[in-house]
């Protein structure tokens, strides 16, 4: 399994980015798909996660009513929509799938990552 992000980019504070996951075959109604996200100098945090089966969401305290995390099943893609973006908001942030629930938060739960794209916050 693959898992290509997409829609990272510079945005002023206030502002609002949409990123994509692409997930290169077809995921079973099992997987869980989380993004997270890693600040220089800082350990890999968790954003959200989505299970791709009935939606189920997730979602770190600091990002609770801005961000928005999707699934399009059809297209195999997940989505994080992230609006009223703080400078602390600046990261790499990668996208992960969960073949079987073990728990949202926790990077070590997650099977397969991606290799990540960069948001930057300015204030």
């Amino acid at each position: 399994v693959q898992l290509v992000e997409s829609g990272g980019g510079l945005v002023q504070a206030g502002g609002s980015l949409r990123l994509s996951c692409a997930v290169s075959e077809r995921t079973f109604s099992t997987y869980t798909m989380g993004w997270f996200r890693q600040a220089p100098g800082k350990e890999r945090e968790f954003v959200a996660a989505i299970r791709w089966s009935g939606g189920a969401t997730d979602y770190a305290d600091s990002v609770k009513g801005r961000f928005t995390i999707s699934s399009d099943n059809a297209e195999n893609t997940v989505y994080l929509q992230m609006n009223s973006l703080k400078p602390e908001d600046t990261a790499v942030y990668y996208c992960a799938a969960q073949r079987f629930f073990r728990g949202a938060s926790g990077s070590s739960l997650y099977d397969y990552w991606g290799q990540g794209t960069q948001v930057t916050v300015s204030s």
